[in-house]
């Protein structure tokens, strides 16, 4: 047969361009695509054979074999699978888009043909479109290929340029020989990505083709000193070169076998060296679903966080595999960023290797399975919190923050991120002896009188502790949530309630206490406001706008002032949150409550008595407030000024 040339199907280059810009992200993404074809080609004759033993020709050693040429500048993939015929050159490679694993899975379909050693499942699917992959680093593909069973062999090629050619060849044993002649960019020692390097070439069918069940191989032309007769090397010889065949893939993934068969042991060696720990995950989570979609999932909660977790160069998301096949790397679309934390994989037959992030963002088969992997690992945690306090409290000290950053963010992405999580919050109280509690425990401690949640927010128990708003609590036996990192305030005002009890700040308005005791405390705060309504006027207006009002309260005990935010706008700590974000224009608006039984507000009405103009009641005015934000953990806008009137009042 002579050679014949072939034009491409119609608007093929134009979506071998699309292909190439769009599809693959970079350029090593080409020898997965060979290698999964190899295998591919491989399941094929061995799904056939079992029907027809002849196929094999004396041959059942399967494997796939790189041969790097640094002399030539090409790169050469070859198997020992089924090969092709003349017919099946053309409309497998010749059409892009066609896909001759496709058409052979319906044939297998349609024989309702089964075998427990191979499933049409575990196929690599679209044939064409991954071997073009390898124009992105060829300028010119040459396939030598034989049909198992068949005695004429084929020669394809292609520079790419809109055309092929085919024609008849030898080739002593079945199956499929792809050589790429490399383009200048990637083959020699100078070139950014060199394709001829032997260690390159291992590294890339470690971090993709790891596991294809069929072995890679590679000769490595070792280097070494001839030895003595006692085994030594000889000093100064020249060294000797051999060749050594090496297999480049373990070829059997953990997460495929059956649970019951991996120990312990082999999990925590398994993720220390996929994800270059040195510790041992906190849990692992190995799940195989099957049905409508297939996967295995493996994941791991880390022993600790990562020092960057909540930073923007963290890079979240599992890693996806389609039939052990690497796909992708930190794939963030399949859980929800509030489980930025784990680590680990899903494998599924249902993915395709020719895919994007912005394709995958569309897939309605990640959109199942991430669903599934978020409810199985809350599940988890439940059963974590209920069965292992312990270990669910030093989950928590470690991701807390990140469920809490959920509840958060639920307020904005219109989902039911709140009902999932909130029972899984646990908060340090004003209970030391009961250690963290669980919005539930808290509820069901609670005496029934109380009608709301009280909480308070601060850098640190002891700050919490000394604040005037707790003295009332503590002496009603009150039990306070302490909120005690920026981000608790924020989760809690997304929450609202809980169980039906609102959440209230004990540094926010009433407190809403509805005992005989409070209602008559309210009353006599009431009369004491009205008898000094000159005086509360003339504090404000000698504060300005430092404070939005100014109150007489009826929550201080032995504290002579203390500072409350509005119920309506953000707290103090949210003030602060938003400062060390560098957004300042969030501000709480700020009362200054004043204890009328506290001998300074004796002394205060004395001064003013004198007229609001009087420089002393001024400066005492301004201390009161001084006090107050100091108690809250903020500094005041002029320290000096504020030191220069205390020693003016201490000296008279």
């Amino acid at each position: 047969m002579p050679r014949e040339t072939h034009e491409f199907q119609a608007e093929t280059k134009q979506l071998l361009d699309l292909m190439i810009h769009s599809i693959y992200t970079n350029r090593e993404i080409f020898l997965r695509e060979l290698v999964s074809n190899a295998s591919d080609a491989i399941d094929k004759i061995h799904f056939e054979s079992l029907t027809n033993k002849d196929l094999l020709e004396n041959d059942d050693s399967y494997e796939i074999f790189l041969i790097p040429d640094a002399d030539t500048h090409t790169l050469s993939i070859s198997d020992n699978g089924i090969g092709m015929t003349r017919d099946e050159l053309i409309e497998n490679i010749g059409t892009i888009a066609k896909s001759g694993t496709k058409a052979f899975l319906q044939r297998m379909m349609d024989a309702k043909k089964d075998d427990d050693a191979i499933s049409g499942k575990e196929l690599i699917g679209q044939f064409g479109v991954g071997f073009y992959s390898a124009f992105m680093v060829a300028e010119k593909i040459t396939v030598i290929t034989r049909k198992a069973g068949e005695k004429q062999a084929f020669k394809w090629e292609s520079a790419g340029d809109g055309s092929y050619t085919i024609e008849e060849c030898d080739k002593e044993k079945r199956g499929t020989t792809i050589t790429l002649t490399l383009s200048a960019d990637f083959y020699g020692d100078k070139a950014e990505e060199n394709f001829t390097d032997t260690y390159k070439l291992e590294g890339l069918i470690k971090k993709y083709s790891d596991y294809v069940r069929y072995p890679i191989k590679m000769n490595f032309v070792i280097e070494e000193a001839p030895k003595d007769d006692e085994g030594k090397d000889i000093e100064g010889a020249e060294k000797i070169k051999r060749d050594e065949i090496r297999t480049l893939n373990s070829m059997q993934p953990l997460w495929s076998k059956n649970k019951s068969d991996i120990k312990a042991e082999e999990y925590n060696e398994f993720y220390k060296n996929l994800f270059h720990e040195w510790e041992e995950p906190m849990e692992v989570l190995h799940n195989k679903a099957e049905g409508t979609i297939e996967y295995t999932s493996l994941l791991f909660f880390p022993a600790h966080a990562p020092f960057n977790l909540y930073h923007t160069d963290y890079q979240p998301g599992l890693q996806l595999y389609s039939r052990h096949v690497f796909i992708m790397d930190n794939c963030k679309d399949l859980l929800p960023e509030y489980l930025r934390f784990v680590k680990g994989l899903v494998d599924s037959p249902d993915f395709s290797l020719n895919i994007s992030r912005e394709l995958l963002q569309q897939s309605r088969e990640l959109k199942i399975i991430g669903r599934n992997l978020e409810n199985s690992i809350l599940k988890t945690l439940q059963r974590m919190l209920k069965n292992n306090r312990e270990k669910y409290e030093k989950f928590w000290a470690e991701f807390g923050k990140s469920l809490k950053i959920g509840v958060y963010g639920s307020m904005y992405s219109g989902n039911d991120t709140i009902n999932k999580l909130k029972d899984l919050l646990l908060f340090a109280t004003s209970n030391e002896d009961k250690g963290l509690a669980s919005l539930k425990e808290y509820i069901e401690r609670m005496p029934e009188s109380q009608k709301k949640i009280y909480y308070a927010a601060g850098k640190d128990r002891k700050a919490i502790d000394s604040l005037p708003q707790m003295e009332l609590l503590r002496e009603k036996n009150i039990e306070v949530l302490y909120l005690l990192d920026n981000v608790d305030e924020f989760a809690i005002e997304a929450l609202r309630e809980y169980e039906g009890k609102q959440f209230h700040s004990i540094s926010r308005g009433d407190l809403g206490l509805d005992d005989v005791e409070s209602q008559q405390t309210k009353k006599e705060t009431e009369d004491i406001a009205k008898n000094n309504e000159g005086l509360i006027k003339d504090i404000k207006e000698s504060l300005g706008e430092k404070v939005a009002d100014v109150k007489i309260s009826n929550r201080l005990k032995s504290s002579a002032v203390c500072l409350v935010a509005d119920e309506q706008g953000p707290s103090f700590t949210m003030e602060q949150a938003f400062a060390d974000a560098n957004n300042p224009m969030f501000k709480a608006k700020r009362i200054l409550e004043i204890n009328p039984h506290h001998e300074l507000f004796g002394r205060l009405q004395s001064v003013h008595e004198q007229g609001k103009d009087n420089a002393q009641f001024k400066d005492y005015c301004e201390l009161l407030y001084t006090q107050a934000l100091l108690i809250e953990g903020m500094l005041p806008e002029n320290p000096a000024e504020i030191a220069n009137k205390i020693a003016s009042l201490m000296s008279k």
